[in-house]
Formats: C-alpha cells, structure tokens, sequence
C-alpha cells in the first residue's frame, strides 16, 4: 500500500503517491482498486536492473577500491543511475559475472530462482555447525549491523557453530572465524544460513587478477 511505501521510505503520503502517480503512468507499476501496488513486468525487470547494478558497484566498492560493506552501500546507491549498459557489461566481466551482492543476495530475479533459500539464523539449534548464506536486503538497511558482521567475518560462506539460542535473552551466541559473539535474535532473522558446511561453489571469489589488482592498490594507499 501506498501508506506503508511512505513509511518505508520515510516520505510523506502525499509524496510517496506522487511518485507511484509518475511509476503507473510510466507502466511500472500496477494499482489495484483496494490500492494495493504490484511492480508491471516491465517494472520488475527495471527493479533487476537498478539492483543487478548495485550490486556490482558493491563488488567493485569492496574488492577493489578497498570500502567496507556500510560505505559500499551508500555509494552504490549514489552510482548506480549514473552508469550505462556498456559500463555495466564491462564490470560485470571484471569480476567475473557474480550471481550476488558482496552480501549474498541474488543478482537478479534469474540468479534467485537457482539459489537455495536458507533458514533464518534465529530458528538454527544451538550446538548446530552453519555457512552463513546471505544478509538479507532488510539487514543491508542496518549500517551498524552490517559493520558488525564484516568485523566479525560473518560473511557469507563463513562456517560458524551456533552455541546457543536464547529467547529469554534474546540472542544467539556464535563460534565465528574470529570470536564467540553474540547479536539479538532480530538481527539474527534477517540472515540466512545453510546447514553444515555449504558447496563453496555458491560463493563467488572474483577473478585472482582482480583480487591482485585490489592487493596493489592496498599496498599503494598504505
């Protein structure tokens, strides 16, 4: 609904209905007559593209100028309208043509649709071994949480034990690659794990070349 859209985007009713008033016209979006709203497939394939965009800025932001996950975001976000077709072909090729986001999030409607769901981290029992999946787009909001999980290499691919799972607390303690830690269990809903020790075939490495030139430009700034 149009309300909710304004409370998501933190707008104005009238604002956000101005905007779905440009999105209909424009044949993106459909409005029901409860008022509901549904992206037109032309619509959901103009989505894919500002997120598949995004997404490569983020790998680009992160492996090779060396920004962490919160600061690649924002950036991204500011890039991302600027870039054309041909640039992003050519950055899509530099890295290797990745199925996801840096934070495992599919690419597009087409990568989803052959990647596995996973389970919220807040539904794993204790004492069970997890490879951390995605951040989902809902965490990705949460600049905080996403410095935290890069600082504890709670990334996705990472292989970490669950050691327990408190609903009187209000946490799930984590044996990660670095330390035992803890985060709430809200955080902890908006990751997606796999059981056990995940097929590294759904992680993507980029390229040694771009992974070398990353390494050069570290070396230069220091």
């Amino acid at each position: 609904m149009t309300a909710a859209l304004a409370r998501k985007l933190g707008v104005t009713t009238q604002a956000a209905s101005e905007m779905v008033g440009r999105l209909a016209h424009d044949g993106l979006v459909s409005v029901s007559s409860e008022r509901s709203l549904t992206l037109t497939p032309a619509g959901m394939a103009a989505a894919d593209t500002i997120f598949r965009r995004h997404a490569l800025l983020e790998w680009l932001l992160t492996r090779v100028i060396g920004l962490g996950w919160a600061e690649s975001d924002e950036e991204a976000a500011k890039l991302q309208g600027a870039i054309s077709p041909r640039v992003e072909a050519g950055i899509a090729r530099l890295l290797g043509d990745p199925p996801t986001c840096p934070h495992g999030n599919p690419i597009d409607a087409t990568a989803a649709r052959s990647r596995p769901a996973g389970i919220r981290l807040s539904e794993v029992a204790s004492g069970q071994e997890i490879t951390i999946l995605r951040i989902t787009e809902e965490a990705e909001e949460d600049a905080d949480l996403l410095v935290y999980l890069e600082r504890e290499a709670l990334t996705p691919g990472a292989l970490a034990r669950v050691v327990e799972v408190s609903t009187s607390r209000d946490s799930v303690t984590l044996d990660g690659p670095r330390s035992r830690t803890t985060m709430g269990l809200r955080p902890a809903a908006l990751i997606r794990v796999l059981p056990g020790q995940a097929d590294a075939t759904l992680f993507h490495q980029v390229p040694a070349e771009v992974a070398d030139l990353a390494a050069l430009l570290t070396d230069r700034a220091s």
